[in-house]
């Protein structure tokens, strides 16, 4: 706790609250958990017009072995055509933060720089839809899950080549790809079985 939040306390009445920022592409999404507040050159509110707001936040789970840290945002959607644009493949590894912050209940002005409490990125969303409502649940991850992709597909192709550079033709005329290349050597080396 740092001093200027110990001070705060002491003399204050303060407030905790939660603040989500998603960078999704062309929009920042920056909610928090009750009324409004300013922080970072943002405005966090607890209702986008654009996408809603939040209903619940699952605890956050340690990643143990091949799994990376995750945990789920509902959201309750403004509307069906808000939960279709999160939905949207396009926002699949948006950049999404969680901090939590002291506020004093007198000023409404944060006391001390908010603690960042989860950094990564959105996975996959679900859409519910309820007698009297709809929400989405949106799953996320650590950064760090990149590290577990692998690399199936990569081949030794043009077609592949070009997926990963397009426009870049320098495989475009290949051939006899399926003959082996030995290292360090002009053939095999006898003996081997090649």
């Amino acid at each position: 706790m740092t001093p200027a939040l110990q001070a705060a306390l002491s003399r204050r009445q303060v407030m905790i609250v939660g603040l989500v920022q998603a960078a999704l592409p062309g929009y920042n999404l920056a909610i928090c958990d009750g009324g409004w507040l300013d922080w970072n050159g943002q405005r966090f509110v607890s209702r986008d017009a654009r996408f809603g707001s939040i209903q619940s936040v699952e605890d956050f789970t340690d990643g143990v072995g091949d799994e990376a840290p995750a945990g789920q945002l509902t959201l309750l959607p403004a509307s069906t055509s808000a939960a279709v644009e999160l939905s949207s493949p396009d926002f699949q590894g948006a950049a999404l933060s969680f901090h939590f912050g002291a506020v004093d209940a007198m000023t409404g002005k944060l006391i001390d720089e908010p603690d960042l409490v989860f950094d990564g990125e959105l996975d996959t969303t679900t859409l519910n839809e309820e007698r009297g409502g709809r929400t989405l649940d949106m799953e996320f991850v650590s950064a760090s899950e990149r590290f577990f992709a692998d690399n199936e597909g990569t081949r030794l192709s043009n077609a592949f080549h070009l997926e990963t550079w397009p426009g870049e033709t320098g495989m475009a005329n290949v051939t006899d790809v399926a003959k082996r290349d030995y290292w360090g050597a002009d053939k095999a080396p006898t003996g081997i079985g090649y």
